[in-house]
């Protein structure tokens, strides 16, 4: 079962790295300028104080760079993914993990240096005395009884394929996914008076159907090109690890978002 999802996956991925190369880079401005003016329409983004934003590639995603600026000229703060490995107590093997860092001026995301992909990126010295999300400094974080401000009020993530039903196929590293995994239990370890964590699946299911950031995680608000959203007689191969999101913003100006 397992193995044929990771399959459909595969294929999925394929299929969509042909299609996003033949994208025209005017296509790709011209859809994120619909895309990001929608997210500055949506009163989520408006009152949010602390985001985080996925760095964009410089070929076939949604460009992120005026979403950044916009943030930081209004005020929020931004945070943006540093991947970074650690061992894993189980394994004793090395797994690559993402974390959310603090950015602290459109200076200093302009000098950040591109990454083997060609997305700007934390060097590992520039780490050690910046926020994270989740309280604490560089990617050791805190206690959840020995944090102070910490969380996400919302997250615009990445992908490579998306549905009307907005589930959403990410590049293969899991990275998002096991970040809000990550960060539900934190926040469900934090409260424990108003909602124990009840396990991936459990929270999965109370994040999607309620608006308490108290106990689950940031709303969640992906941005995709038109060429990777789905026909409606398809849809992405999932599994419970998988996170559902809140909405799904298309340079096309179409609009997906969870009916509560």
């Amino acid at each position: 079962m397992m193995a044929g999802l990771q399959t459909a996956k595969k294929d999925l991925r394929r299929r969509m790295r042909d299609v996003l190369k033949n994208i025209p880079n005017e296509s790709i401005l011209n859809q994120s300028k619909v895309a990001t003016n929608k997210l500055f329409s949506l009163s989520e983004y408006q009152n949010a104080k602390r985001i985080g934003v996925y760095l964009s590639m410089p070929f076939g995603e949604l460009a992120t760079t005026s979403i950044i600026q916009d943030a930081l000229t209004n005020g929020k703060e931004v945070f943006i993914p540093y991947i970074h490995s650690i061992e894993s107590p189980s394994t004793q093997k090395k797994t690559s993990i993402m974390d959310m860092l603090a950015l602290g001026s459109m200076e200093e995301f302009r000098g950040l240096e591109p990454d083997k992909w060609g997305i700007p990126s934390l060097k590992e010295t520039q780490v050690i005395n910046r926020k994270n999300c989740l309280g604490g400094y560089g990617v050791q974080s805190l206690k959840a009884e020995e944090q102070a401000t910490h969380g996400l009020d919302l997250i615009v993530m990445p992908g490579m394929a998306f549905d009307p039903e907005l589930r959403r196929l990410g590049h293969g590293k899991g990275y998002y996914d096991h970040f809000l995994t990550r960060y539900s239990k934190q926040e469900a370890d934090s409260k424990p008076s108003k909602m124990p964590f009840l396990g991936e699946k459990a929270a999965r299911f109370t994040v999607g159907t309620t608006k308490k950031h108290s106990l689950t995680r940031p709303h969640t608000v992906a941005l995709s090109l038109k060429e990777q959203v789905l026909p409606p007689t398809e849809e992405i191969p999932v599994a419970d690890h998988d996170w559902p999101l809140d909405a799904i913003i298309v340079g096309d100006d179409q609009f997906f978002v969870h009916k509560r």
